[in-house]
């Protein structure tokens, strides 16, 4: 039986994507297991309402021990391998179950200004067609009653950012060598740096470069919703494919495609919100600095 000896546990919209994508392209890594939220979701049956919340997440999502374990099944000689769930930083059953589970393993954390990070959340949410209300402070106001629904928690706008409340509930369980933190603004700034430390963390070559070219994951406006829904939704034509192009080149194809398509000239977050936000994540950020031991204090400029 093989199970993760690393996860990568979130932040959601923070960079966990290209991280992921550039740890799989190492030679002694075995990623290529995004998303499946077991340690989060298992034994439960997910019946999220959101818009597209069937279709998006739950699609990908794993809650079967059996189903989890074989997601591992063709690791061969990689000294370490394991998954990506952002969900696991925001879950409170989490933790514990990981630590019951593969004590030894080791997490990592990535985190974007947590403000930032709703509004990142928000347009990737009305890239994909699912956000109905087109006003961000209007998508804010709304989101206790859309938690109360049972909307998924990429909803969850503001709840995803308190990093601290969620950290901590690692730090209270796993030794602090088994716990690496880095932030969104480490990976825009020198990607390959960062790399350099995930790699010395995970105790495999470190010289190795990955190819940064490709940007993961990015938030923007469709160009033609249409060529969007047919990338990020199923089909019979990607149905047809499957069989006849590598997975890798498949992901390749659709990122570029994807790329092609979306224009990045995003609109800035309404000042209201900004300040709003600023102010809901202050005291959160400033524990976060103690915790893990960095000046975030550009995060506090409203």
């Amino acid at each position: 039986m093989t199970l993760p000896n690393f996860l990568i546990i979130g932040a959601a919209k923070s960079g966990t994507t290209s991280l992921y994508r550039y740890l799989g392209q190492h030679p002694e890594v075995y990623a290529n297991v995004k998303e499946p939220g077991y340690f989060a979701l298992a034994g439960q049956r997910l019946n999220y309402s959101g818009p597209g919340d069937q279709n998006g997440f739950v699609r990908r999502a794993i809650t079967d021990p059996a189903a989890y374990e074989a997601l591992f099944e063709g690791v061969t000689n990689e000294k370490v391998y394991g998954e990506a769930s952002v969900l696991y930083l925001y879950s409170q059953e989490a933790p514990l179950r990981i630590k019951k589970t593969i004590p030894q393993v080791k997490l990592i954390a990535i985190l974007r200004n947590p403000v930032e990070r709703a509004y990142s959340s928000y347009l990737h949410l009305r890239r994909d067609g699912r956000e109905p209300l087109t006003n961000f402070v209007d998508a804010l106001a709304a989101e206790p009653e859309r938690i109360a629904a049972n909307w998924e928690h990429q909803w969850h706008y503001t709840r995803l950012g308190f990093y601290h409340t969620q950290l901590v509930r690692y730090f209270a369980l796993f030794p602090a060598n088994q716990i690496a933190v880095y932030t969104y603004d480490e990976l825009k700034a020198n990607p390959a740096a960062l790399m350099q430390q995930l790699f010395r963390f995970l105790a495999v070559d470190e010289s190795f470069v990955p190819d940064f070219s490709i940007k993961h994951n990015v938030s923007g406006t469709p160009k033609l919703q249409a060529v969007n829904r047919f990338l990020i939704r199923p089909n019979w034509v990607k149905d047809w494919l499957r069989p006849l192009l590598p997975r890798s080149l498949r992901r390749t194809l659709g990122l570029k495609v994807k790329q092609i398509n979306l224009n990045t000239d995003k609109t800035e977050m309404p000042p209201q919100a900004r300040t709003v936000l600023t102010r809901l994540y202050r005291d959160e950020i400033v524990a976060l600095q103690t915790l893990i031991g960095q000046d975030l204090s550009h995060w506090l400029k409203s």
